[in-house]
């Protein structure tokens, strides 16, 4: 996710700060501010901000306002972290308002965040799609229970797993995002054999990975100083890619579209899967044989540290 520099922010515009790159050319709306969870030991996105509801008025007003920003985009994204915690009839005039001032709009996205998922009535959920609402990426990040308590998820594997399936019931586009390391030196053969199950039983539209870079200022980032988590190194990282891949039986696109990855492992499941693993296999045996040329092969670590 990369924050968006306005240069029109003198209009009083309220950009969300952060998006997907796969919303870079969407149009950009913020319904909410902050995330009502912010407790993830890895996450510093939303650190420091208050979670708050925007007002349904200043919501539209930036609707309208948004057409001589962004022009007549197809697409729309609309943040900050968890626009489903808002009451659905908000939403659902938010969505409505936004197709009548954008008749051309294809899709319409959103993060959310699963537990919100699963406290919302499936006939919310197929009304907020009805309505337009194309697309929710949740951010899954492992199928390990330990790990999902050890990050501060406040949730469990079956709890995303549930959520995951609602989600696909009701109708939506699913992406959901796993971070390859997490686990570290220690559980990342867990970390990817469990993340893989739960993503199974769920069979999402997208699996979009992102590689760990632990951010000073985390719970994460100090656990790695002291020496308590050991981060994974690129060979193990990607080795832990494979295994995920190996187990999967999805028919989902998954993709490795950020900077944070080492290499663009990107294919439908299961139709390029033996090519995925072909790919992984070449790097992981020149890593093996030739550290030094097998690392100039990879995303460099000055980048990767972009976030």
């Amino acid at each position: 996710m990369f924050m968006v520099v306005s240069l029109v922010s003198g209009l009083g515009y309220d950009f969300p700060p952060f998006r997907p790159p796969s919303e870079a050319e969407s149009i950009l709306l913020r319904a909410t501010r902050g995330c009502p969870w912010n407790k993830c030991a890895f996450c510093v996105m939303y650190k420091g901000m208050r979670f708050s509801r925007r007002p349904l008025e200043d919501i539209k007003r930036d609707i309208v306002a948004a057409r001589g920003i962004f022009g007549l985009r197809p697409t729309m994204f609309i943040g900050d972290s968890n626009s489903l915690v808002m009451k659905t009839e908000e939403l659902l005039d938010v969505l409505r308002f936004a197709r009548e001032v954008f008749p051309g709009l294809r899709r319409i996205t959103s993060y959310a965040r699963a537990k919100t998922i699963l406290r919302k009535p499936l006939e919310d959920l197929v009304a907020l799609r009805e309505a337009g609402l194309t697309r929710l990426h949740v951010g899954l990040e492992t199928g390990d229970d330990h790990l999902l308590k050890y990050m501060c998820k406040g949730i469990t594997a079956s709890e995303m797993a549930e959520a995951g399936r609602k989600a696909m019931e009701a109708g939506f586009e699913l992406t959901e995002y796993v971070i390859l390391g997490l686990g570290g030196k220690d559980r990342w053969e867990r970390h990817a054999s469990e993340t893989a199950n739960v993503l199974n039983k769920i069979n999402p539209t997208f699996i979009r990975v992102r590689t760990l870079v632990p951010i000073p200022g985390t719970p994460l980032h100090e656990r790695v100083v002291s020496g308590e988590f050991k981060v994974s190194s690129p060979l193990e990282v990607l080795k832990e890619t494979r295994l995920l891949i190996e187990r999967l039986k999805v028919s989902s696109w998954f993709l490795s579209d950020h900077v944070s990855n080492y290499l663009p492992v990107n294919g439908k499941l299961p139709d390029e899967k033996e090519d995925l693993l072909n790919f992984l296999g070449i790097h992981i045996d020149i890593l093996e044989s030739d550290p030094e040329l097998g690392r100039t092969l990879l995303q460099p670590e000055h980048l990767r540290q972009r976030l």
